[in-house]
């Protein structure tokens, strides 16, 4: 406090009062400085009278400013919750280093103090860096304010500071954090949809509220409903595996497009979805077609989940959407060679002996059996190379595959041998088949010249259920009789 002149009278009460202020802010738990900003508002008013209009750029143009404004701040007072915070024995300490508490990271902040005051602000703001005397870096939340009746000279200004190391710490880990989750969600190798499903939970809850129970039939009845709830999905966001999968160039294509990617056989799938979410399933996953935007169809894993704290109404949900088209490929085209011969593309004989004892049991009868054999494969193998016996074998296959339509079927089930199984058919179909594969061959080797392509045929039909494997020794009987007749130069 400034020396009392001892001529002048004292007002007990201005005394009272003035003891009582400088004792609430010595006690205040906040940090308090008083300071004078005296010499700010006199470089202020120079730099308007030089005709200064932007305050930014004139002291960006030369630092120095910065640091002349600074360094005519005069530190009056401050309390003990300021010596505490920035580890201070005393206001002489203090004012001593204050370089040390006030570093270069703070010009950028403290530009922004003097451009508030600059426009006029009796009061001014930041967020900013301190450093306490012991090295301890320190966010802080800094707010100025002229006192009254200093409005002129600025010559007693009163900042708190508030110590926010602790909540800027948490606000950077959040963010941190946050950052981390976008980078995984962008950069993620599966398809990540996050999805607001609140406006299906509330016409699910409203079907609720009439009484339905079985959803599922309510589904068969109202097949509409599950297009209303596929048309009341929001796409909230999508990373960038998506676009690539789908083949979007961006976010906006793909949300516009979206009907092509979820077309009517997706019905299906999304149908077991919402009966999943009806039965309280809020995590499931199965294997679902979706289509990229260039038409192509997509075989999809699925796993949906509603997010935690959106159990209520579903305004949260995440779909990872996992690309096992190439599996599914593989799987078929293994399920293929299960039942197919590689060279001719016929059936084979696993499928053939399968075939044989569903149509032994469920039929439908008559069953007409063809049994072929092509001839002179040994001998186009011997004498022209295999490659050659190899072109006849898909050439028989051409042949067969014309010859018979659904449901009938031709299996190849050995070397050179061959079976057609037609159901529901008599001798006379079976008759047919065998003229059809005749003129077939007669055109082929019209084709393809020389050697010829020849087959040996026979057929028989079952008429009773337990009869198809003695239709078969028939059928095998016939077939060699018409190769005697055929190497005896007889008929066909």
């Amino acid at each position: 406090m400034p020396p009392h002149n001892p001529d002048l009278p004292l007002d007990d009460d201005l005394v009272s009062d003035a003891l009582q202020a400088l004792d609430l802010f010595d006690a205040a738990p906040v940090s308090l400085w008083l300071e004078d900003y005296s010499g700010v508002k006199e470089l202020f008013d120079l730099w308007c009278e030089q005709g200064v209009t932007d305050l930014r750029s004139f002291l960006l143009d030369d630092l120095a400013r910065i640091t002349a404004c600074a360094q005519s701040i005069r530190l009056l007072r401050v309390n003990q919750a300021t010596l505490r915070q920035f580890a201070a024995q005393s206001l002489e300490e203090l004012t001593w280093r204050l370089g040390e508490v006030l570093r270069d990271d703070t010009l950028e902040h403290y530009l922004e103090e003097l451009e508030q005051l600059w426009s006029g602000k009796l009061a001014f703001e930041s967020q900013t860096v301190n450093y306490a005397l012991d090295g301890r870096r320190l966010d802080i939340l800094l707010k100025g304010r002229i006192l009254p009746g200093h409005e002129e000279r600025w010559d007693r200004v009163l900042v708190a500071i508030e110590d926010v190391s602790a909540l800027e710490s948490a606000r950077k880990e959040l963010a941190t954090k946050e950052r981390l989750a976008r980078g995984i969600f962008e950069h993620a190798p599966v398809s990540l949809w996050v999805e607001d499903f609140s406006v299906i939970k509330s016409l699910m809850d409203e079907v609720r509220e009439q009484g339905i129970r079985d959803f599922r039939v309510f589904t068969d009845v109202h097949p509409e409903f599950v297009d209303r709830c596929l048309s009341e999905i929001r796409v909230i966001d999508v990373n960038r595996h998506t676009l690539q999968l789908f083949k979007a160039t961006d976010k906006h294509e793909l949300i516009r497009r979206l009907p092509r990617i979820f077309r009517e056989d997706s019905h299906a799938h999304f149908r077991e979805q919402l009966i999943d979410l009806w039965e309280g399933r809020l995590y499931h996953e199965r294997e679902v077609v979706n289509y990229a935007l260039d038409g192509n169809p997509l075989n999809i894993h699925l796993q949906f989940s509603v997010f935690a704290g959106s159990e209520d109404d579903w305004s949260m949900v995440l779909l990872a959407l996992v690309d096992i088209t190439a599996r599914k490929k593989a799987e078929a085209y293994l399920e293929y060679l299960g039942k197919h011969d590689v060279l001719t593309q016929l059936r084979n004989r696993s499928f053939f002996v399968d075939e044989l004892n569903r149509l032994e049991r469920k039929g439908p009868l008559p069953i007409t059996v063809v049994n072929i054999d092509m001839d002179d494969l040994k001998k186009a193998n011997d004498t022209l190379g295999h490659s050659v016996g190899d072109a006849l074998l898909r050439r028989a296959g051409e042949v067969l595959t014309k010859a018979v339509d659904k449901p009938a079927t031709v299996s190849r089930v050995g070397g050179d041998e061959f079976v057609i199984l037609i159901p529901n058919a008599d001798i006379e179909a079976g008759q047919a088949v065998m003229d059809s594969i005749q003129q077939l061959v007669e055109l082929n080797n019209q084709f393809y010249g020389s050697p010829p392509l020849r087959f040996s045929m026979g057929m028989a039909t079952c008429y009773q259920r337990g009869g198809l494997a003695a239709a078969l020794r028939d059928a095998d009987a016939a077939m060699y009789e018409d190769k005697r007749q055929q190497r005896a130069g007889g008929p066909s």
